[in-house]
């Protein structure tokens, strides 16, 4: 194992050869969403590398999502398949982007 994947579709592959996996992470469009408002962005990736450092016998973690506000980290999460980096991507934009109530002013007292 080679702890290299590229994705065919939205499936991730293991892939090998370095440099067919070097050359396809050079051109590939490795984004599952990006969400922006503001100065605040929701990106989720294709990682093409696995990030599964603790759990030896796990599935490979393939996909990750970050918020940042400005350039500044606010959230993370990792995932192991596209359908799963899809919702995470979901819920993050949700919670990021949670809608507050608007204060009301105070009333002049009579």
């Amino acid at each position: 194992m080679t702890g290299r994947y590229i994705l065919e579709g939205h499936e991730p592959v293991e892939e090998p050869d370095l440099v067919t996996w070097a050359m396809w992470m050079e051109t590939a469009d490795r984004h599952v969403k990006l969400t922006e408002q503001g100065d605040v962005r929701v990106s989720t990736v294709f990682l093409g590398l696995d990030h599964n450092f603790g759990d030896l016998f796990g599935l490979p973690i393939l996909f990750e999502t970050m918020a940042f506000v400005g350039h500044q980290s606010v959230a993370r999460d990792h995932y192991r398949t596209w359908e799963e980096a899809e919702a995470g991507h979901a819920r993050i934009v949700a919670e990021v982007f949670k809608p507050t109530p608007i204060l009301t002013l105070p009333v002049k007292a009579d």
